[in-house]
């Protein structure tokens, strides 16, 4: 019995050798997949395959059409260009019943924001109203969302009048001004389509969601002060938009004399557009409610305003807003002016701004109608939209996110709501622009400061700050910038604070001690799972940098060292035999992040340990393999952490 016994030990013992033996040799076929990896990509490589696969999108859509009727080939390329031509085949008259009522509710809404947006850009009355036709329309013909509806916003129209009233000054050359808010605006188009057409919509992600929300927040707070001019019925007011600025011009005119009559008519008027959309929001059977109020409000103002006289009492109006279709305006393209290079980045800066805008609302509401919306087909429509606007009176549109909420209340089914909204205000730009000439400013202060408040996201902001602290850093920059600097210094705030961001996430140091979770093959931070246990004569660390290079590659390096003396000084650990060195979330090496490998490798041979390095990405291994890094080790490069620990048998 005892014989036996033994003989079947023996047996055992010669079947865990072989066990291991086959363990090893499939490791070391495993290495070899590694190793063996055939070279990366080269930078040039990169580049060429990036611009040609912007090329091939074209390709693979003209080479689809080879061989089919000139017609057919004709039609797919206008359907492509103008998807009008496509959604208006299934077209019904329900449809239109629909679209009908969308549309005439949002021009009720349309043409007093419009009228108030155009004196917050520092432009004519009129020019609000010509930004509600020409921009809807052919964003009708070649747009994708369905219930977006377009216009001008009050974010972008203060941004415009902010930066181009620093090159001139649009109430002593109006004339001048409004050229240079053409030519910022073709350029804004210019931006946008070719955005777009390269497939480059990533530029706008450069605004993050955080910096979007205080930008909007802080920008909300100034219009909603700049509309106290019209409010109080102030005559002298400063053209700067920061809070300091504002509100010295609002103390300075108190000691002037003011009318009070301009104060009551527009918070009268504020209040009864707060109390219909309060009521809106209790029932919603009446959507069409706070839709109409600004309409409702600014004829019952001006007939209270023509049947008092108030205008003789000092109620400050709007007086003359000129009749009649768009003007041309390629006349007024100032190319050859000398701050042609400002407007440029002027277009760039409102063009980013009004895609995040745009292309958010676009994406909210297709999410919401299941379908999806090609946001580079977006930027090109935009961008053509606001090019042909420039050349027809316009400035800066984009999708709304007030209007849009009420088109898709109200029911909208395509685009052809925006065509109504404006044909309506075409309307009523041949017929009743002079029964707005007694229409009080205070009225126009009133609506747009009524617009305001779904500007400002609290709740997403606390949001922010319990979810991510830096992206909270960002969100207030842009808030505070905006407030007490410029509107273009609270972005530049923002973006520099998200890029830090990246960068600190990219090179910031830091490493995690694994440990094997129990009855898994799984290693993973003993901090984050106190469960995970470690394994005898071996140290995993984990490289939490997504790049080891100059930056941060010798602080790793000696933060690993230090790590490993304090748990053999301490007597945590037995003896550390092997140094594992997981590198799977490295993308990217140079030479001073292999310096750095070298240099540890050495101070653990001089104290009798191994180095080895599981699971790198192609670029790391490659410049590993490159510079004999992996000859140095001993080729210990593994697939798997696993592995790499199972690889202790051989030593």
């Amino acid at each position: 019995m005892a014989l036996s016994a033994i003989e079947s030990f023996k047996v055992e013992d010669h079947v865990l050798v072989d066990t291991e033996k086959n363990t090893i040799q499939e490791h070391s076929e495993t290495s070899k997949w590694v190793l063996s990896a055939p070279d990366p990509p080269t930078l040039w490589h990169q580049i060429v395959v990036s611009v040609r696969n912007t090329i091939s999108h074209y390709q693979q859509w003209c080479s689809s059409l080879r061989g089919q009727h000139r017609a057919k080939v004709m039609l797919s390329f206008l359907t492509a260009i103008f998807p009008i031509l496509d959604w208006s085949h299934s077209y019904t008259v329900t449809k239109f019943r629909n679209d009908l009522l969308a549309g005439l509710t949002i021009a009720s809404l349309c043409i007093p924001q419009s009228i108030g947006y155009a004196t917050l850009a520092k432009l004519d009355p009129e020019y609000g109203l010509y930004t509600s036709v020409v921009p809807p329309l052919i964003y009708a013909v070649m747009g994708t969302s369905r219930e977006i509806a377009i216009g001008p916003v009050a974010v972008v129209s203060l941004l415009l009048s902010s930066m181009i009233q620093k090159l001139i000054d649009p109430v002593a050359d109006p004339i001048g001004y409004r050229k240079f808010v053409f030519t910022a605006t073709l350029f804004a188009g210019i931006f946008q389509a070719a955005f777009g057409l390269l497939r480059l919509g990533f530029f706008v992600d450069f605004l993050s969601h955080a910096a979007i929300v205080g930008f909007m927040a802080g920008a909300a707070i100034i219009i909603g002060l700049q509309q106290l001019k019209g409010l109080f019925g102030i005559n002298h007011f400063t053209n700067h938009t920061d809070i300091i600025s504002v509100m010295k011009s609002v103390w300075e005119s108190v000691h002037h004399p003011w009318n009070p009559r301009n104060f009551v008519l527009g918070c009268s008027f504020f209040i009864f557009i707060l109390l219909t959309r309060l009521l809106g929001k209790r029932n919603r059977k009446l959507y069409w409610l706070p839709a109409i109020s600004p309409l409702i409000s600014v004829i019952l103002a001006t007939v209270i305003v023509f049947v008092t006289r108030a205008d003789k009492s000092g109620v400050n109006i709007v007086k003359h807003i000129k009749g009649g279709l768009n003007p041309i305006s390629m006349d007024q393209i100032e190319l050859n002016s000398p701050h042609v290079g400002a407007l440029a980045k002027i277009g760039l800066v409102v063009a980013i701004v009004a895609l995040t805008e745009s292309v958010s609302v676009g994406r909210s509401f297709a999410s919401l109608k299941g379908y999806h919306l090609d946001g580079n087909k977006e930027m090109v429509s935009l961008g053509f939209m606001n090019i042909i606007g420039s050349f027809t009176s316009c400035y800066v549109a984009t999708g709304s996110f007030s209007r849009t909420v009420v088109n898709f209340t109200a029911g909208c089914e395509t685009l052809m709501s925006n065509i109504v909204m404006a044909v309506t205000v075409i309307i009523s730009l041949l017929c009743l622009t002079k029964l707005l000439y007694f229409t009080p400013t205070a009225i126009l202060a009133s609506i747009i400061l009524s617009a305001l408040p779904g500007l400002i996201d609290i709740n997403e902001g606390y949001k922010i700050w319990k979810t991510d602290k830096v992206d909270f850093l960002a969100c207030i920059g842009a808030f505070f910038g905006v407030m007490f600097v410029s509107v273009e210094i609270g972005l530049l705030v923002a973006v520099a604070i998200s890029f830090m961001k990246i960068i600190m996430l990219s090179i910031g140091p830091g490493i995690e001690t694994l440990g094997k979770l129990p009855g898994t093959n799984m290693f993973c931070d003993v901090h984050q799972y106190p469960m995970a246990i470690k394994i005898p004569g071996v140290a995993i660390v984990r490289i939490k940098s997504s790049m080891l290079c100059f930056s941060n590659a010798n602080s790793i390096t000696e933060r690993v060292t230090k790590w490993i003396t304090e748990e053999e000084a301490e007597g945590k650990r037995s003896i550390i035999q092997l140094v594992i060195i997981d590198a799977s979330n490295l993308v990217s090496i140079d030479t001073s992040g292999i310096a750095s490998l070298e240099k540890l490798h050495k101070n653990l041979v001089s104290s009798g340990k191994q180095l080895a390095i599981a699971n790198p990405r192609w670029k790391v291994i490659y410049k590993l393999k490159t510079t004999n890094f992996v000859k140095r080790i001993g080729g210990r490069v593994f697939l798997t952490v696993g592995e790499a620990v199972e690889s202790k048998l051989d030593f």
